[in-house]
Order: structure tokens, then sequence, then C-alpha cells
């Protein structure tokens, strides 16, 4: 098996099992493995921790956080002096949540029991750690030094999946982390408790880098080898699920990017286009734009209105909960008087749209309320639908967000 092939280079009278003599009542560090039926490489992992704990003379404790297994997973954790704790509720990300918790030590370590990462090379991390960093991502993609070994990470996992993603989450949340999955990282459990993590599968890698991100952390990174797992099965991670689970995760706590910018755009062309056509048809290239598209510049400055006001919602429902930090540009933003001037703005915009109705009306009347020249009439009926709509929509937008803003205080 290729974990016990990697064994020789440690023999095995040098890995220990931990004792006592390594553990305090506060340790300084914890280092915790999610585990889901790994007997074939668990012993491996643990006693490479070990092997470090000792190498480097650590007060250190390790929590296997056992999410169900079956396979004697537990009675290997313990012989190897670590603790087991059972975690009934599914998921990676539920199993580190339920280790964090139970660790006492100042610094967290966390890795996979496959055997992927060597646990004998941990100490850079709490160095680091030591030297006052809260986050302590390890880097597994060569652009940052990092090792990837033959076998050790499928190719579409190596160039689409894991540069993809982690390349979305610089984008969104201009986080300095070059490898957004990485299993092996080390952080200060008491800004990690701070956090609040709520992810209970694969995307709890993603929401600690965000969230750590988001409140002012101090994270680096140090380049590490991934090796091929030594298990003779699949992984858990599905690729395409959890791929998705790790997008919609940062498109939920992005409203700038899920909302925000798509709205503003939409708005911008579909105001752009209708100021244009309210005095005529315009044409391009031999090609006439008139009414009809008159009508798809309405419906887009609505779609965009209500895409920046669920942007809004969100970002304002967010922080009411907890779930993003506090945010001074977007407090001042919306500002102290929210409802009072939404709806003095809402019923001026109602009060054009009623005017450019009333106008429709009163060419109505001068046709004796008979048929209407068309397309000439939709020039004043499209825009003062679109307005009158849009005006209705601002004031009661405004109460939404007082109401999530009185939640908030």
């Amino acid at each position: 098996m290729k974990s016990q092939n990697r064994l020789d280079a440690y023999p095995i009278n040098v890995l220990p099992v931990l004792t006592d003599t390594h553990i305090q009542d506060t340790p300084e560090v914890s280092i915790i493995l999610p585990c889901l039926n790994e007997t074939q490489t668990l012993e491996t992992c643990l006693r490479k921790a070990n092997l470090a704990i000792a190498t480097h003379h650590l007060q250190a404790e390790i929590i296997v956080a056992d999410n169900g297994s079956h396979d004697g997973s537990q009675d290997k954790a313990m012989a190897c002096g670590a603790q087991v704790i059972q975690v009934q509720e599914r998921g990676y990300g539920a199993a580190l949540m339920a280790g964090i918790a139970r660790a006492r030590g100042k610094y967290v370590i966390m890795g996979d029991a496959d055997d992927s990462y060597d646990f004998t090379a941990i100490y850079p991390f709490i160095e680091k750690l030591r030297a006052g960093f809260d986050l302590v991502m390890g880097c597994r993609l060569p652009k940052a030094g990092g090792t990837i070994l033959p076998g050790a990470m499928p190719w579409l996992h190596r160039h689409l999946g894991n540069p993809v993603l982690s390349g979305i989450g610089r984008l969104f949340f201009h986080c300095p982390v070059t490898d957004f999955h990485c299993g092996m990282r080390g952080f200060s459990r008491h800004f990690s408790q701070r956090l609040d993590l709520r992810a209970t599968g694969m995307e709890f890698a993603s929401e600690m880098v965000i969230k750590a991100t988001l409140n002012g952390a101090r994270i680096t990174e140090i380049p590490i080898t991934l090796h091929k797992d030594g298990r003779d099965r699949s992984p858990h991670l599905r690729t395409w699920r959890d791929g998705w689970r790790h997008l919609r995760f940062m498109l939920l706590y992005c409203p700038r990017w899920l909302f925000l910018l798509p709205g503003f755009l939409l708005f911008m062309i579909g105001m752009t286009t209708g100021t244009v056509l309210l005095t005529g048809p315009i044409t391009i290239n031999g090609i006439t734009f008139d009414t009809n598209t008159l009508l798809i510049s309405a419906t887009a400055i609505l779609t965009g209105f209500n895409l920046i006001a669920f942007g809004v919602f969100s970002k304002t429902f967010g922080i009411s909960v907890g779930f993003l930090p506090k945010d001074q540009l977007f407090e001042k933003s919306i500002g102290g008087n929210t409802l009072e001037i939404g709806i003095v703005i809402g019923i001026l915009v109602c009060l054009l749209g009623i005017g450019l109705l009333g106008l429709g009306m009163w060419h109505w009347h001068i046709q004796q309320y008979g048929p209407l020249s068309y397309p000439d009439s939709l020039r004043l009926i499209i825009p003062g639908t679109t307005t009158l709509t849009l005006g209705i929509e601002i004031i009661f937008s405004s109460f939404l967000i007082s109401l999530l803003r009185m939640s908030h205080k």
C-alpha cells in the first residue's frame, strides 16, 4: 500500500504514539483530522503527527473527529493516543467544527486523514502562527511554490477546479490566498471562534478563508507537497457537486458580484438605450431600433433595479444575522433616513410616471379615444408604466431595507 511505502522514510521505531508527556492542561497545539472510514491511512497520519510533536517538543493534542466510521478507524486513532469524538452530523465542515469546538490548544492544525498531507511538516505552520498570523494556508499549486506529486490530484482539479475557484475567491474578496481549498492549514483557535463558521460540507474550506479575509485576518501561505493518498477506494470529494457548493457559497457571500454589478449594468444599459429611443427610432448599419427595443430597455431597467435591491437586501440581512462583517462604507451609503428618502424619491418617480401616462391619455383624448398611432403612442406608455412601476418598487424596497436595518440595530 502506498501509505506503508512512504513510511519507509520514517522507521517504525521513531514513529511514536502520543503520550501524556506531550500534553498539558492547556496544550499549545491541537491537531484535528476529520475521519470517515480511513482505517487504511489514519494510523500513518497520526504517527507522523506524533513524530512532529516529539521532534519539535510540542505541547499538543490530536483530535480525530469521526463522522460515522464503521471500519475500525476509531480504535486505530485511540491506539495512537488521539482523542476520538463522534460527530453525528455528516459532512467535512461538520466534523471539523466539532473538532475545533473540542480543541484546547492556542493553535489548530487541520489536515485530511487520507495520507495526502505530510503531518511531519506541520512545524512551519506553527512558527507562522507564533509570529502572529491568524490563518496559515498550505499551498499545493506550483504557481506559488507548492508541489503536486504524480497521481495526487486529478487533472480537472489541478488545471480547472482549484485555479478557477481560487481565482474567483481572490477576485470577489481580495483574499491573499493562491490555493483556497488546501486541506492542510493552521489557525488561531480564538480567531476561528470569532468567525462563526457554519458550513457543514466541503465549502467549509472556502468559508474559513473568506470570513478570515472579511474580518481583516493576517493570512500567509506555506508551499507544501501533496502526495497521492494511500487509499484503494475513491475519495469522499465529488468534483461537480462540491465544486458547485464552493461556487454557490462564494456567490452568496458576495452580493456585490451576484446582484449589484449585474443589476447596475442592466440598469444603465436599459436607461441609456431607452433615453436614446424616447425621441424616435434610430438606425445603425441598416438596422432600425424602435419601440420593441424600448420595451426591452424597460425590462432591463426594472430587472436591473430589482437586482440592485436584492443586493442591498442581502448585504443588510447578512450583516444583521452575522453572516457578513459590518461595512462602514455600506452603512454610510444606506444612511440613517433610508425609509424617508426612499419614500420621497419613490413618490417623485411615481409622479413622473403618472405624468407620462397622463400625457398619453391626453393624446388618446385628442384622438377621441379611438385607435392610437403606432408606434408613437408607445413612446409615452412604455416609459410611463416603467417609471410608475419603478417608483412603487423604490418605496416598498425602502420599507424592507428599513425593516432589515431595524433587525440589525
